[in-house]
């Protein structure tokens, strides 16, 4: 077995279709010669279809990340196919149609509340239940859309993702001291499930393409997928606390 992940062992989540960026992670990881198991929630059948599109056949672990029970179960889950993990992929965001679109100032609490534990506090839950089956030199590693700015009808996701990028550097402080890692990618805008939920989409999508240095693929994702696979990988081992652009270099651009 050779390559950039030879005999790591990966739990990776957020597949939904083959657009999905997860999707594509698993697809490199496996081509560079890890072992992956997937997890899905709701429309598990629909995981399983999509993973028989990867390179090699998977297991798929049912996992809502709201659910106690489930991720109480999880570690016990994954050892009935593999005997550990190096690394973990959090690709999970959801916020009610509420908190999206121009919705910032009306949104209910209850609404922002289930955008902020899906996709923020997760992060934190996700790692945790995976911990027992992790050890050093350990990675986990999430995907954000860049926090920094408040950006057109992004709205309380915008917010859970500054959240999650803090949550990831709490992480790297309270894991770091059992040698396990924690890393963000963050994406520019492409065509996927999530993407297509969220009202005005396409002014991210006209932005890039106009102002990255780099150009912007739309449907491309494979740059962030190879980001995310190096940060599992042993070739960051003294990297934690960090977010990884991988959006053709429009984050270093002035308005």
């Amino acid at each position: 077995m050779s390559g950039l992940l030879a005999g790591k062992r990966l739990l990776i989540t957020g597949v939904i279709t083959d657009a999905s960026i997860a999707f594509s992670a698993a697809k490199v990881a496996q081509e560079n010669g890890a072992t992956v198991v997937l997890t899905g929630f709701g429309r598990l059948s629909l995981v399983e279809r999509i993973a028989k599109r990867l390179p090699e056949p998977v297991p798929v672990i049912e996992l809502d990340v709201t659910n106690p029970e489930h991720l109480n179960g999880l570690a016990d889950k994954v050892r009935e196919h593999v005997d550990g993990l190096d690394g973990v992929v959090h690709s999970i965001g959801f916020a009610p149609q509420s908190c999206l679109g121009g919705g910032f100032l009306d949104a209910p609490w209850e609404d922002v509340a289930t955008a902020l534990h899906i996709s923020t506090y997760s992060y934190k839950s996700l790692a945790m239940a995976a911990l027992p089956l992790m050890g050093r030199g350990g990675s986990v590693v999430g995907l954000t859309f860049d926090a920094t700015q408040a950006w057109p009808v992004y709205d309380w996701m915008g917010v859970a993702k500054a959240g999650l990028e803090s949550a990831s550097r709490y992480l790297a402080v309270h894991l770091g001291k059992q040698g396990i890692r924690s890393n963000l990618v963050a994406a520019g805008p492409l065509r996927t499930m999530a993407a297509k939920s969220i009202p005005g989409f396409e002014q991210f999508e006209e932005a890039w393409s106009e102002r990255a240095p780099l150009g912007w693929d739309l449907t491309d994702q494979e740059p962030a997928a190879r980001a995310i696979c190096a940060l599992l990988s042993d070739w960051f081992p003294a990297t934690t606390g960090e977010v990884v652009h991988v959006d053709g270099g429009y984050h270093a651009v002035g308005a």
